[in-house]
């Protein structure tokens, strides 16, 4: 959500810093809006301050037995109360206008985000590891013998459709040892605060974390009102939203597990063949919610935070600041993180990690007071860390074997009794 203020004193500044987005300018037509409302307000007040003086003068009329007086006052204070009932519904009308319109402008690009148009014009600025050499070709994650079996998009189909999946067996362990990896090196080394939180949700926290009302084509909606989460910064950044949080208690930095869900609007034929892309999957979230002066510092260690993920699997992975026309609508500024695919022969998404800036923070009137100041908002980031899913694809086609197997990251044995292989059979050895 943006500041209107900032916008009446620097519309030439909002637009250019749109149009670096690909977007139009706007600014003309919010302040054409906030004029309307103003006027709305400043002629309400002007009605009831007049309602106010004519009230005094009735009693005064009716003491000196000034009768036609006395009526025409009467009748103007009902002319006024009447008046002023309509400007203010008016008002608020206006001011609904307002911030509706102004809830579905994506947030300003950071001067340093590269400006383009597409995915094809991000940076690359961190490369680690090296794919291995491989002398056969590899496989993709549901075509190695030693995942097929465990991999049942059949079943999952006959349940719930296209884009799920069902894991059985070693496939189901190997997901669960890396969720709980990545939650044990988050909150052991990382310093983040293990958080569980519900997977439905009231429209206000969709709203605050950018989701609604612009992308509700995007999450799926209960019967009932509750919507499910896409992910759990959903959940995480909304834990603060309304409140007045002290200085001292910042940074907050949160991370959870959950199933998270959503429709995949508009990505019809894309992905289409194993779990890439899924209508339910699970995800380790992080979420910081600090000072303003702060995020980007906390933007680059929340990405060391992603990336320490990866090499600790020996997944190699890059790093890309995502350009002004690849960047999500509530984003500043954003850092992918690629892992290397051998079955795709490309590197592919496994986390985001974006800096918010104060846009969340004012949709959900999150606030902190410095000390012996005024409450101001926050500033809020969110990134995986990781996909749970996803690293479960990295895993099996860079452990890939000639002979079907999987060579599994040694930082998974202790999650898996010591077994350090998914022999091609299956089966965890």
């Amino acid at each position: 959500m943006h500041d209107i203020r900032f916008i009446r004193e620097n519309p030439a500044a909002f637009d250019a810093a749109l149009s670096r987005r690909g977007l139009a300018p706007l600014s003309a037509e919010l302040l054409a809006i906030d004029e309307a409302r103003r006027a709305k307000i400043l002629a309400a007040e002007t009605a009831a301050a007049a309602q106010n003086a004519a009230s005094k003068e009735v009693g005064a009329a009716k003491a000196r037995g000034d009768g036609a007086e006395f009526e025409r006052l009467r009748a103007l204070v009902a002319e006024k109360k009447a008046e002023g009932a309509r400007l203010t519904e008016e008002a608020g009308a206006e001011d609904a206008r307002l911030r509706d319109a102004l809830s579905r402008i994506a947030n300003l690009p950071l001067d340093e985000v590269p400006v383009g148009k597409d995915e094809t014009e991000n940076v690359e600025i961190r490369r680690w590891g090296n794919p291995r050499a491989l002398d056969f070709k590899p496989l993709e994650h549901f075509d190695i013998p030693a995942a097929k079996g465990g991999l049942d998009f059949q079943t999952a189909a006959k349940l719930s459709g296209s884009r799920f999946v069902v894991l059985r067996g070693a496939m189901a362990r190997v997901h669960r040892a890396l969720a709980q990896f990545m939650l044990d090196l988050h909150t052991t080394e990382h310093g983040l605060a293990e958080t569980w939180t519900p997977v439905l949700v009231k429209e206000e926290a969709m709203f605050g974390t950018n989701q609604l009302p612009k992308f509700a084509e995007d999450s799926y909606q209960t019967t009932n009102g509750w919507w499910l989460i896409p992910t759990s910064e959903v959940t995480l950044t909304n834990s603060v939203a309304g409140d007045i949080l002290d200085e001292a208690a910042l940074p907050i930095r949160l991370t959870a597990h959950t199933h998270c869900f959503r429709s995949e609007a508009g990505s019809a034929g894309k992905d289409t063949t194993g779990m890439l892309r899924q209508h339910q999957f699970e995800k380790v979230e992080m979420v910081t919610i600090c000072t303003p002066e702060t995020a980007l510092a906390e933007h680059e260690r929340m990405t060391k935070c992603a990336q320490a993920v990866l090499e600790r699997l020996g997944l190699p992975y890059r790093t890309i600041v995502l350009c002004t026309g690849d960047m999500g609508f509530g984003a500043q500024k954003t850092h992918d993180l690629e892992v290397w695919l051998p079955g795709q022969n490309t590197y592919r998404e496994i986390s985001s990690v974006s800096t918010c800036g104060q846009f969340q923070a004012r949709r959900m009137n999150a606030r902190y007071r410095p000390a012996g100041g005024k409450p101001e908002f926050v500033a809020t980031l969110n990134g995986s860390g990781l996909a749970v899913g996803r690293c479960l694809i990295a895993v099996l086609e860079n452990g890939q074997q000639a002979d079907g197997s999987v060579t599994l990251p040694a930082v998974l044995h202790p999650y898996l009794g010591g077994k350090t292989q998914v022999a091609p059979d299956g089966q965890l050895v």
